[in-house]
């Protein structure tokens, strides 16, 4: 997903190492839950990845997930393993240094203190039968009418997994979610987005309609998506699928996931969705589509 604009400029060369350095600034910041364990362990180091002017990526030395945080603006996308700030996001370079734990964020001269929480997984209501049916539909048609195309192309892994996820055929599914973890370019590769959107999918619409198989499908792939993801695509996508797995996402992904199930307008929330990234955002609708029509085929299977 490229949820950021061009990136900055290096900052400025720093002020000689004589003078005296300025006080740091602290602001407050409302964080995911998904976060809560990184942000409250020990204080650990942190390098910045990618700086945006509505988000800057710190990567976290830690063996555990999410070990990337997205700092995001208001105007940003809040991403399941972003804290939110009030505050503008100015001069920061990737390899700036900083520390993340004891219940904040130090990089740059900025402190962040997490003074609230959210949650990028919220329940689903029960899903409305006939709303659902419908709804693959109308998903359908407004990835085909939109100018905002997926990355990838039909045909190959991503008919694979289509096949996979609709038969209930895990080896299919598997083979698929194998090929498709890394491939295409950006930050999050389109095969990663896809995959989050599916996971997502199969997971909070598989509860909602009352089809378990989906999401013991979505156990299954999110064990291998989750596997290696590490050396197999970059460092931010590969902490965005372990939050897929786990069923968070961004409130453009759940928005579309509860028109869907009938509980909101679903046209209004696919077409913020589809405005994500150069092809994120149509890559994951791409995905949200399959992980529906498995739910709708599967919920009908013993």
């Amino acid at each position: 997903m490229t949820v950021g604009t061009r990136p900055r400029a290096p900052r400025a060369r720093r002020e000689p190492a004589s003078r005296v350095p300025p006080s740091p600034a602290f602001v407050s910041g409302a964080a995911s839950v998904a976060l809560r364990t990184a942000l409250e362990s020990p204080r650990r180091p942190a390098r910045v990845l990618a700086a945006f002017p509505l988000a800057v990526y710190l990567e976290v030395r830690s063996e555990t997930e999410p070990h990337v945080i997205a700092l995001v603006t208001g105007e940003g996308t809040r991403l399941p393993n972003a804290v939110v700030l009030g505050e503008p996001l100015d001069g920061f370079s990737a390899g700036d240094d900083g520390w993340v734990g004891d219940g904040g964020i130090e990089i740059g001269g900025l402190g962040i203190t997490v003074r609230r929480w959210w949650d990028p997984a919220p329940p689903l209501a029960p899903a409305d039968p006939d709303r659902t049916a419908e709804a693959a539909d109308r998903l359908a048609a407004l990835r085909e009418a939109s100018p905002r195309q997926p990355g990838l192309v039909p045909g190959g892994a991503p008919a694979l997994l289509a096949q996979g996820c609709l038969s209930g055929r895990l080896v299919d599914a598997v083979t698929a979610a194998e090929r498709l973890i890394g491939l295409g370019p950006g930050l999050t590769p389109s095969g990663d987005d896809m995959l989050a959107g599916l996971l997502v999918a199969l997971r909070h619409l598989g509860r909602a309609a009352g089809a378990p198989r989906a999401v013991w499908l979505a156990d299954w792939l999110a064990a291998t998506v989750t596997y290696d993801a590490r050396t197999r695509t970059t460092p931010i996508s590969a902490t965005l699928l372990h939050c897929a797995a786990r069923g968070e996402a961004s409130p453009e992904v759940t928005g579309v996931l509860r028109g869907v199930a009938g509980h909101q307008p679903l046209e209004a929330a696919v077409t913020r969705l589809l405005h994500l990234g150069h092809t994120s955002g149509a890559d994951m609708v791409w995905g949200v589509h399959i992980g529906l029509s498995a739910v709708l085929s599967l919920r009908e299977r013993p």
